[in-house]
């Protein structure tokens, strides 16, 4: 028996509203679902139109059309969001190195605060300390500039950044799973996750990278939804049937929107190409799969005519033009290094390579590359040292980082400093560290995750995969080079994001009697509350609030954390 044919309402000006359904009795993930009454009048059988040279063909899984509780969504956002607003920035700016900034921040809010002396640059230092495209030091900088060089002055970026990782983390997850409750739960669990609250607390790069990749997922997923509609609604009314390869789908602000985040993803930091590479790769599969599902022949081949030159245009180039003008102090600086070295030297210049004309030349192509090189070298010179007794107490290697088995700390002080009554017994830490209740199960969810995108076809999982992969199976070519737990960062959104979809499984089951719904339920409730609870314990020592030493073993659940 063939599959049963989609049927979908005719296009209106909310794409939200352009819904696909399955007639009664199909079976999606082996439960049969009862379709959504549409009027008579409104709807047409896709898999009937006789100018399709192909019939159309049930997707493996179906979602719904998204949840029609707006208001109830945008008030569940805000609430989460204003609850990330209180625990990032809660005593922001207390912990300090005797007034100093901490750990790495010692670079990057020094640099941010060159720039604005200069303009948007760091000073002219023709030396190995400039070692990351500028932006995000940029960004770091306008925390400066509103409140001053303060230590909450050079952590306000951070803090936003982990505010509005909340906010796009409730919204994508509410729209790949049509579940409000769910995207909540998302929010909740990422305001737990100790890497990415510490990060958000902290004058460093990584938590800038996490927010723009995550954007830019959820641009991605808004695209997807958007190209689907726009594809449903063309068979619905023939004109997908007017060419080979089907409709042109028009601008694609969404896919536009990933490129941009995607190059200020490389504009914090270089690993931000990888992502480039991942969710170009993504979006060619999806637009395959969606003029596949659509009743084109040659879906390939259609996707090579219709789509393929717009999505590299989209996400490669856009990123690019993006990634380089995030360097526009740099072109504006006449004293910044190497600005003018290669006209400056007699034997780069002959007859025809002089003027003005080749000023400017030099300065966008060999000036610029020149500082590039100058910071690849550094970073491929960036290696273990081979004597034990030389490296860096808190390098971890990446296969430790989905468990966080190996931290970084990034404040402690002497026993007994700044504690009430002169206890000898207070100490201080922060620990970047994961929330075990979350990154102990990473290998779990990896194996479910592997097995919905392969064994059952579930782009959701398989989206969740390729931007996780992006940002850690790069790290493991080079694996002499010295590495530390907050490359993770970006990892942490997308870890989530696969955890509240294997909890949508598990409340998804909950349709088959009512015991079983209570279970799920209660399964779902107290695994969140088993989190927030472990976030709590953490709280000391992912902020350096002070604690006895008895606590402090307590807190250090593995040997590997002290």
């Amino acid at each position: 028996m063939s599959a049963p044919p989609f049927v979908v309402s005719r296009p209106t000006d909310d794409v939200d509203e352009v819904r696909a359904t399955i007639v009664p009795g199909s079976v999606i993930d082996d439960e049969t679902v009862e379709p959504r009454p549409d009027p008579a009048s409104s709807v047409v059988a896709i898999g009937e139109v006789p100018a399709l040279t192909k019939p159309v063909r049930a997707a493996r899984r179906v979602l719904p059309p998204m949840p029609t509780d707006r208001a109830r969504g945008w008030a569940v956002t805000a609430l989460v969001t204003a609850v990330a607003a209180v625990v990032r920035t809660a005593g922001l700016g207390r912990i300090t190195d005797l007034g100093t900034p901490l750990f790495d921040e010692k670079y990057y809010a020094i640099q941010a605060q060159e720039m604005l002396r200069n303009g948007g640059v760091e000073d002219n230092q023709g030396f190995g300390v400039v070692v990351h495209p500028p932006f995000g030091k940029q960004l770091i900088a306008l925390g400066e500039w509103l409140l001053g060089y303060t230590p909450t002055g050079w952590r306000l970026a951070s803090a936003i950044a982990g505010i509005v990782s909340v906010l796009l983390i409730i919204r994508v997850v509410r729209r790949m799973t049509r579940s409000t409750l769910l995207g909540g739960i998302a929010g909740v669990l990422l305001i737990c996750d100790g890497v990415s609250h510490v990060q958000s607390r902290s004058a460093l790069l990584d938590i800038f990278q996490a927010v723009f990749v995550l954007g830019a997922f959820a641009c991605m997923v808004a695209d997807r939804d958007q190209v689907r509609s726009r594809i449903a609604a063309a068979v619905a009314d023939g004109s997908m049937a007017a060419h080979w390869a089907g409709i042109a789908l028009g601008a694609r602000w969404w896919r536009f929107g990933a490129g941009v985040l995607l190059g200020l993803t490389t504009a914090v930091k270089w690993s931000g190409a990888y992502w480039i590479v991942a969710f170009g790769v993504l979006t060619v599969i999806w637009d395959v799969t969606a003029r596949r599902e659509a009743g084109v022949r040659t879906p390939i081949r259609a996707v090579v005519r219709r789509d393929l030159l717009p999505d590299i245009w989209s996400l490669a180039i856009v990123s690019t033009f993006v990634y380089i003008a995030s360097w526009w102090a740099w072109f504006a600086s006449e004293t910044v290094w190497p600005r003018h070295t290669l006209v400056a030297v007699d034997t780069n210049r002959s007859d025809w390579k002089s003027g003005a004309l080749y000023d400017l030349a030099s300065v966008w192509s060999n000036a610029l590359w020149q500082w590039t090189w100058k910071m690849l070298d550094f970073h491929s010179h960036l290696l273990t040292p081979t004597d034990p007794a030389k490296r860096h107490p808190w390098e971890s290697k990446p296969w430790t980082w989905p468990l966080g088995t190996r931290p970084v700390v990034y404040y402690s002080p002497a026993n007994g400093t700044d504690c009430a009554g002169g206890s000898t017994d207070c100490v201080r830490r922060i620990f970047l560290i994961g929330t075990p209740a979350l990154w102990w199960i990473s290998l779990f969810v990896l194996v479910w995750a592997l097995w919905k995108a392969i064994g059952r076809l579930d782009w959701r999982y398989a989206a969740v995969l390729v931007a996780y992969g992006a940002g850690y199976l790069p790290w493991f070519t080079n694996l002499d080079r010295q590495m530390y737990f907050f490359y993770a960062t970006p990892l942490a959104p997308f870890l989530v994001i696969g955890i509240t979809l294997v909890l949508g499984d598990i409340l998804g089951r909950a349709a088959v009697g009512v015991e079983r719904r209570l279970t799920s339920v209660a399964i779902v409730a107290i695994y969140v509350g088993l989190v927030v609870a472990n976030f709590i314990w953490l709280w000391p020592i992912l902020n350096g609030d002070p604690i006895s030493n008895t606590r402090l073993i307590m807190e250090t659940w593995l040997p590997s954390w002290g």
